[in-house]
């Protein structure tokens, strides 16, 4: 993996954990970090002996508090990153697992990033909001259309056409928030949830986010349901398709090829 001024990474088993490292800016992101950390997916992406990425932020303060609008105000260079912000909110073809674990302010493109995931575990002091009605601006990389899409228009209505700040508790019994945990324990409830996605099959894993994702694609259930999935065919032709019920046959634990 790559480290750079923006963005520290560190593998751990099957499970890479990337941290955003601009403390100093609360870990917003300016085009430079949005790059850096576009490329460390990338290479997660293609890495088949990786199979769950964690994304938190350096310090205790802040996940992300978004867009660095300072930066921009200064006349710092803006330039697209295809994969949106924080490598991950323009990415639609990830479907490798990748989990939030939010230690602080998660604002704008920070919550943004976080809605981009597939689990969010919270710091017991985690603030989320799309505040950006509040300075003339709207939600567009992604926290129009995925946070109604995950705990319904009216709730998401309330957070977003108010700017309003909600707490980690609150997300949880909104629906966005998976785990709530004190700061201290943040990163250990972060690897046990990864951990838990690791004992699975990482085909299964995949399969099960690529069709679950796919399928949101029509309204219709029937034909969600009845639609063909590549990524089936290619479960039921790898290896861990004979290996995990091998496995429980001889009451072993599974060894998984990740392909």
């Amino acid at each position: 993996m790559i480290d750079s001024e923006f963005v520290n990474t560190k593998v751990e088993g099957n499970i890479l954990v990337v941290e955003i490292n601009r403390p100093e800016k609360m870990n917003a992101l300016h085009p430079p970090a949005n790059r850096d950390l576009g490329e460390v997916f990338d290479k997660f992406a293609a890495e088949k002996d990786l199979w769950v990425a964690i994304i938190t932020g350096a310090g205790d303060r802040a996940f992300s508090a978004g867009n660095d609008l300072r930066y921009q105000a200064e006349g710092g260079e803006m330039f697209p990153v295809p994969t949106g912000f924080g490598g991950l909110t323009n990415r639609y073809d990830l479907f490798k697992p990748v989990i939030a674990a939010v230690n602080g302010v998660a604002m704008g493109g920070g919550f943004e990033i976080a809605l981009a995931c597939d689990l969010i575990i919270a710091s017991d002091n985690a603030r989320f909001a799309l505040p950006e009605p509040k300075v003339g601006l709207a939600a567009l990389a992604g926290g129009l259309h995925r946070l109604p899409r995950q705990i319904g228009l009216k709730r998401a209505m309330g957070m977003m056409l108010t700017g309003r700040h909600v707490f980690a508790e609150e997300g949880k019994e909104l629906g966005f928030v998976n785990d709530v945990v004190p700061q201290a324990e943040l990163m250990d409830a972060a690897m046990k949830w990864a951990g838990m996605i690791t004992e699975c099959s990482p085909s299964s894993v995949r399969t099960t986010k690529e069709v679950a994702m796919k399928g949101l694609d029509t309204a219709n259930f029937q034909e969600a349901f009845s639609a063909k999935y590549e990524a089936v065919g290619r479960m039921v032709k790898g290896p861990d398709f004979i290996e995990g019920p091998l496995a429980f046959s001889q009451k072993r634990k599974p060894n998984w090829s990740g392909e």
